[in-house]
């Protein structure tokens, strides 16, 4: 690992990538201490997080990496972005303009990436406006001019990290989003530890209960590392071409499927998706709508099922939108490839598409198991704490992720790489 890491820093490429992703991960940093103006911010934590969504807004905060708390800039996080980025898939699949828009290449997905800012944007001022109404009381003086500044502060906020991730992606090492998220989990963590220090020498906690938290994020993390390397090899055989005097092809090669194709995409997705109806929902002083916030808090049996079922269909979702098995048959084809004992083509097609539906609902049930047991976990020892299995869940998937990203890096340039 350290002879890798050293490697990593030898390559000038590699090495500036990876001091980038760590100079804008302090550029997030110093952004969520910037105050929001003119906002009194014991009345707003009163506000916010005293009442009964308390437990929705705390669960924000985490990916906002105390932002929301300290009421930032950064306090709405990248939330909004992540929400316009599932609706825009979605349309890709029903809505015929952006199927087009999806089978155009890059010209296409930089539309969608357009639309995808403009939805970003659209959702920001959304929330932003109604976290501003909500909090009207913590205001200083709560008159237009002071309202507008704060809903452009926290827009604007939004804005400026959707603008840092795509950075990331483009000029860093992993998906920027994501690195982002992985930055606000890992930003709590002192506080969290302090937290919980406190907790055990008040006896508010077990010692026991303390070690069996630590030996289920050893287990989670050992599943999410155990998942994201599980694969199945499917053989391919190629055809050998005589072209002139030169002979082609005639080698053996493998497809490696992954059990979890979609990463921890669905865990990220399905959290920020169930979370943004439930703020809004918190936010509108309607007795149903509280009590829809209510049922949509963390830990509550609604939320633990809704979640479930929304972490299955994205890992389905995602894993059809990165693998396209009718592409790989027509290339395979194209190229005198085939499957031992599968036609090429069609039945290629199928093949793949059967393999890849039984492996994913494997993945799917596996990641659903490992972000639900410590719902359970907490229910038993009543440890509670923010950085909990989704937490852990997706620092590892994108520690993982960014790690593959540096092995291939290395290895293209001949060096040996993390996993040996």
């Amino acid at each position: 690992m350290l002879s890798a890491l050293r490697n990593a820093f030898k390559v000038k490429e590699l090495r500036n990538r990876i001091l980038f992703v760590l100079a804008m991960m302090v550029v997030y940093r110093v952004g969520t201490y910037i105050p929001v103006p003119g906002v009194d911010l014991s009345i707003y934590k009163e506000i916010l997080f005293g009442g009964a969504g308390g437990d929705i807004f705390s669960f924000l905060d985490l990916f906002a990496g105390g932002a929301l708390s300290n009421f930032t800039v950064f306090a709405m996080s990248i939330s909004p972005y992540i929400t316009a980025s599932i609706i825009i898939q979605l349309l890709g699949g029903v809505v015929p303009y952006f199927q087009e828009l999806q089978k155009q290449g890059p010209e296409g997905r930089k539309k969608l990436v357009q639309y995808t800012r403009y939805g970003t944007i659209i959702l920001a001022l959304v929330q932003a406006l109604g976290i501003t109404l909500t909090i009207k009381s913590a205001v200083i003086n709560p008159n237009f001019f002071n309202l507008l500044l704060i809903v452009v502060s926290l827009t604007a906020g939004t804005a400026f990290l959707m603008w840092l991730g795509e950075l990331i992606t483009e000029k860093g090492i992993g998906n920027g989003i994501s690195i982002i998220i992985f930055t606000s989990i890992l930003a709590r963590f002192p506080s969290d530890i302090t937290r919980m220090t406190a907790l055990v020498r008040t006896g508010d906690i077990g010692f026991v209960n303390v070690l069996f938290f630590l030996v289920l994020a050893v287990v989670i993390i050992a599943g999410v590392i155990f998942i994201e390397l599980g694969e199945r090899r499917i053989p391919v055989q190629y055809s050998k071409r005589i072209v002139g005097r030169k002979v082609y092809g005639g080698r053996n090669t493998h497809i490696p499927m992954k059990i979890n194709q979609a990463g921890v995409i669905p865990v990220i997705f399905a959290s920020s998706l169930l979370m943004f109806p439930a703020v809004i929902a918190q936010l509108i002083p309607v007795r149903f709508f509280q009590a829809l916030a209510g049922w949509l808090s963390p830990g509550k049996p609604v939320y633990i099922i809704i979640y479930a079922a929304l972490i299955f269909f994205f890992t389905y979702f995602w894993t059809a939108f990165t693998f396209n098995p009718e592409e790989l048959a027509e290339n395979m084809q194209k190229y005198g490839g085939f499957i031992p004992g599968i036609r090429p083509g069609k039945a290629t097609e199928k093949y793949l598409d059967k393999i890849l539906v039984r492996i994913t609902l494997a993945g799917s049930l596996f990641l659903m198991a490992i972000a639900l047991l410590p719902y359970l976990f907490t229910a038993i020892t009543k440890v509670s704490i923010s950085f909990g299995g989704t937490s852990i869940l997706i620092m590892t998937g994108v520690a993982l992720e960014t790690m593959k990203q540096i092995e291939s890096h290395l290895l293209l340039r001949h060096y040996e790489g993390f996993m040996k």
